[in-house]
């Protein structure tokens, strides 16, 4: 079975042209949509639909950063252990702590210009990671950039966490 970059004709690695991804997509996805196969047999246009769905699965997952980076890494053969590997460096999780202690006080202070800070400070810390981590990609360092990964994972749930705070205040 082709991996999603081969469906797309793109080469496998991190940097990605975004538009020649967008450009495949449409390409794939005006060969298999659904509204081409309405007269066609009950088999073909289930078919259509499998590639429609997995042209669509491919799509998102080569078009966020953190998703292409965590599938380079399994194509790799590089588990992320995402369920049994918690382990992250000491001044990654001093970060954390301080960061939630930050979102907590902001919280309760209501201070929106805290929490726009904060905000911004994660944003600018995973963009900081997503550039580490597509370096380790294009060096064939996979253990190391699932690491990243990992930590990333944690960036993502924060950042969400901080998101509903702010939306919650708004209200």
């Amino acid at each position: 079975m082709q991996n999603h970059f081969e469906l797309f004709h793109l080469p496998q690695r991190f940097s990605l042209d975004l538009q020649l991804l967008d450009e495949a997509y449409r390409e794939v996805q005006n060969q298999v949509h659904p509204d081409k196969f309405v007269t066609a047999p009950d088999a073909e246009r289930r078919v259509a639909m499998q590639w429609a769905t997995r042209a669509n699965e491919a799509y998102q997952t080569l078009k966020n950063p953190f998703k292409r980076a965590a599938y380079l890494c399994e194509l790799h053969d590089v588990d992320l252990e995402t369920e049994s590997n918690t382990a992250m460096p000491r001044e990654f999780l001093m970060q954390q702590m301080e960061w939630r202690e930050t979102l907590d006080d902001a919280r309760k202070s209501k201070d929106m210009d805290v929490l726009e800070g904060l905000a911004d400070e994660l944003q600018a810390t995973i963009k900081q990671q997503l550039l580490r981590i597509g370096g380790q990609l294009e060096a064939d360092d996979y253990e190391t950039a699932a690491q990243g990964v990992r930590q990333l994972m944690f960036l993502e749930k924060f950042g969400s966490e901080v998101a509903r705070v702010v939306d919650s205040l708004a209200d």
